[in-house]
């Protein structure tokens, strides 16, 4: 008599849990979804606003360019001093690497996750 009680459970029971299966499955899909296009929605708007800055970086450069060749009296040397600018930038920029890229990683980090 004991062996006929313990036979599979009820069909309303398993019908619930492949139910639940599905909606879980579901509500993942959903989560990812939503997950990654907040992300892209970020890195796009975050590309936008760096070539907007680029752009103004450059104009700005020019600028400076030319208001540094009207000083010094030729165009060559004032692009030759921009030259010289971004030189020193980029070389402080490899010495400070570590310090900048930590700061970056945890950026990236917090935006792929956030």
């Amino acid at each position: 008599m004991e062996e006929e009680k313990k036979e599979t459970p009820p069909q309303p029971i398993l019908d619930q849990l492949k139910e639940y299966a599905e909606t879980q499955i579901k509500l993942a899909k959903y989560e990812a979804i939503d997950r990654s296009s907040k992300f892209m929605a970020s890195v796009i708007t975050d590309i936008i606003i760096a070539v907007i800055f680029v752009l103004a970086f450059l104009f700005i450069s020019f600028a400076l360019a030319f208001v540094l060749s009207a000083l010094l009296g030729s165009h060559w040397a004032g692009f030759a001093c921009m030259g010289g600018i971004y030189i020193i930038l980029a070389l402080i920029i490899i010495w400070k690497k570590d310090k900048i890229e930590i700061p970056l990683i945890n950026l990236f980090i917090k935006k792929f996750f956030g």
